[in-house]
């Protein structure tokens, strides 16, 4: 990738300061706004007691100030609910809609409630409901693209408030109070002016000023932009401006729109210098969220540094906005997206902006990588390749890449989505995704970022089926039922088990066939139906013993044995346990054989052989020894203490009690509770891997 230099053409800029920050205007808004919350609803005044939480919109297109006015308001009235303020946005600043099912997980997140991952968007819906009940809290629901994304997310509890930001009106909600909104008032639109020319040019030509404002409408995002083209200028006044605006073309016959935003936008955007205006175009292909300097580089195909400074300098010309995280990132306003998307398509060629996505996916996949070999140092061959990365691409430490990771995980998440739904870059989203996995796993763990990895693992299938790869998808299906049965949906697990044993075949893969078979295995046994599971067991068993994994083919004896147990039939489970017992000792695992003569014991128990089960007890403690498992010498001790008083020898059954005491460190319990055995779920350690993926 040709790093090059980007010129702005001229000093560098600076937007206001954050102390400028503050609401101006909209005070007749703000009174009306509040007012309807006091104001009886149509159930009151019918007598009826209100079902759900009272709806204030906020209405007005991009750029009015719609989210600014929101927030405010929400500042003014959160005393009001004393458990606090939810916030969510319901569409990308890109105006894709956000699912139902991404926006109650956020809520459900802030709240603390735990959702299982692959959760359906009623169930989230309810559980949401649920959490709210019976609390005064008040939702700030941002952008919402349609009455179905609030109708969703709205809590049966009316002592809750949401206040809802949209486009246009909330068909099919009732009792919705709208606030509509247009142009700011001249003087709050000459003070937003101001923030940005500061009060000499304003002041000497307060005419012009009036007649610029007058020609932006009042429209803030407007206006800002106004202001930020005049800040680049302080050669030039108000006026010079207001006559460009009049003189400036309007939209012709094929252009769709003409408002005042989308004229001023293309002054600035014809007057950057060439390679600034290419950034600004390109950042359209951005996955929807903050845009970083990466980002942006690769995009353009510039060093970071330039790429960083430019977006400074959109920052100064009211272009951007910078976000509040450890990391530069910048956010693109949702005004501006239909924008530079036609501007994109207008001067950008096809095959030029297919470049510009393969370069961002491509910077993506390398950042993931390096996120994640940083957690290898001690291996000598990744050290080697974190050295032969480029240094803007390498992070300092473990810490710095695990809190990039959390910064950009919706980014990364949106990249994915992007690069699947692209169609055309297949290769690079396999690549993103097995390294999003990789990543994920490495800083979060696969339980905690099982939310996420859902909805990764569902891409990947995606993929697999568009281009017919089967040894991805029994990958994928695997992943997905283990996730499914991590979070009880058994019965969906097992259909996931199935199909990705019919894609294994099909791939001619022995890996994923016999891990799916076991899985079924695993998915009757969970169901309860302990002959099936045997029998999936056993066809598992019968593929190991084929290729010689005597290690697997143990493990999987003693899942034969503890489905017979479920079922009652001891003898078939001695049998299994004592198979496991001679495939573990030929192998040397010591501290497995142990195991599994504790498990040939507690059936021996059940099965009213104490004498039997006493020998075998006694054994498996001298081979726990050898393992030096000094818990498991303690479990087998207190078993061993249990059946010598079922034996009638309380004595010695104390001096057991003792012994596991003291290899615990603490007291022995006086009465231990027999715990049932918990059938197995073979952990997944299938990987999402393709030819091209960088190890």
């Amino acid at each position: 990738m040709t790093d090059q230099a980007v010129d702005t053409g001229g000093a560098r800029l600076s937007a206001p300061s954050a102390d400028d920050d503050q609401f101006l205007g909209r005070a007749r808004e703000l009174k009306e706004l509040r007012a309807d919350i006091e104001r009886a609803g149509l159930d009151t005044l019918a007598g009826r007691k209100a079902p759900r939480a009272r709806v204030l919109l906020i209405a007005g297109r991009p750029g009015s100030g719609r989210t600014a006015l929101a927030e405010e308001l929400v500042r003014q009235v959160a005393h009001r609910y004393p458990d606090g303020v939810l916030r969510t946005r319901l569409a990308e600043p890109d105006g894709t809609p956000v699912p139902v099912e991404r926006a109650a997980r956020e809520l459900l997140a802030e709240l603390r409630v735990p959702a299982p991952a692959g959760a359906a968007e009623d169930d989230l819906s309810d559980a949401l409901r649920t959490a709210l009940d019976g609390r005064r809290k008040l939702l700030f629901l941002d952008d919402a693209a349609g009455a179905e994304q609030v109708d969703a997310l709205l809590p049966d509890a009316p002592d809750c408030l949401v206040v809802a930001v949209s486009k246009g009106p909330l068909t099919g909600i009732s009792d919705v109070r709208p606030c509509t909104l247009g142009g700011l008032d001249t003087k709050s639109a000459l003070e937003l002016l101001t923030r940005y020319t500061g009060s000499v040019r304003v002041t000497v030509d307060p005419r012009s000023a009036e007649s610029l404002v007058e020609a932006c409408q009042g429209h803030p995002a407007t206006l800002v932009l106004a202001g930020g083209w005049l800040a680049a200028r302080p050669q030039a006044s108000v006026s010079d401006l207001a006559k460009r605006m009049r003189a400036y073309p309007q939209a012709g016959a094929e252009e769709t729109d003409a408002t005042p935003l989308a004229r001023v936008f293309r002054l600035i955007h014809e007057e950057l210098p060439g390679p600034a205006a290419r950034i600004l175009r390109l950042l359209s292909l951005a996955p929807a969220g903050p845009v970083d300097d990466h980002t942006a580089s690769a995009l353009a195909g510039c060093s970071v540094e330039a790429a960083r400074a430019t977006l400074d300098d959109f920052v100064a010309l009211g272009l951007l906005r910078p976000v509040g995280s450890p990391l530069a990132e910048y956010e693109v306003p949702g005004w501006l997206h239909p924008l530079l998307r036609g501007l994109t398509e207008a001067q950008e060629r096809p095959g030029e902006l297919q470049l510009a996505r393969a370069r961002m996916l491509e910077r993506t996949v390398r950042l993931l990588h390096s996120c994640r070999a940083i957690t290898e140092t001690d291996s000598p061959q990744s050290r080697e390749k974190i050295q032969a990365l480029p240094r803007a691409l390498r992070f300092a430490d473990p810490r710095a890449a695990a809190e990039w990771l959390r910064v950009r995980k919706p980014a990364l998440l949106a990249s994915a989505r992007l690069a699947v739904a692209d169609g055309e870059l297949d290769t690079l989203a396999r690549r993103l995704l097995s390294q999003l996995v990789r990543a994920l796993a490495a800083h979060v763990g696969t339980q905690a970022a099982a939310v996420d990895l859902y909805g990764v693992h569902g891409l990947v299938l995606d993929v697999a089926e568009r281009r017919g790869l089967p040894r991805e998808r029994a990958a994928a299906l695997l992943n997905l039922g283990d996730l499914d049965a991590g979070t009880g949906r058994t019965r969906d697990a097992l259909a996931r088990y199935r199909a990705a044993l019919d894609a294994g075949r099909a791939a001619n893969d022995p890996y994923a066939t016999g891990r799916a078979m076991e899985s079924v295995g695993g998915a009757h046994l969970e169901l309860g139906d302990y002959d099936r599971a045997a029998d999936w067991f056993g066809r598992a068993l019968a593929d190991r013993l084929a290729r010689g994994e005597r290690a697997e083919a143990a493990r999987l004896y003693g899942r034969i044995a503890t489905a017979h147990t479920y079922a009652g039939r001891y003898g078939e489970a001695l049998r299994n346990w004592r198979a496991a017992c001679a495939a573990y000792r030929k192998s040397g695992d010591v501290a497995a054989h142990a195991r599994a003569l504790s498990e040939t014991a507690r059936v021996q128990e059940y099965a009213g052989r104490p004498q039997e089960s006493l020998r075998t007890c006694q054994e498996a403690v001298e081979w726990a020894r050898r393992a030096d498992d000094v818990r498991l010498q303690a479990a087998l001790q207190l078993r061993l203490a249990d059946t010598l008083e079922r034996l009638g020898d309380p004595a010695a059954a104390r001096l057991h009690r003792a012994t596991a005491g003291r290899l615990l460190g603490e007291e022995a319990p006086e009465q231990p509770s027999q715990q049932a055995i918990s059938p197995e779920q073979g952990a997944n350690a299938c990987e999402i891997r393709s030819a091209s993926d960088e190890d």
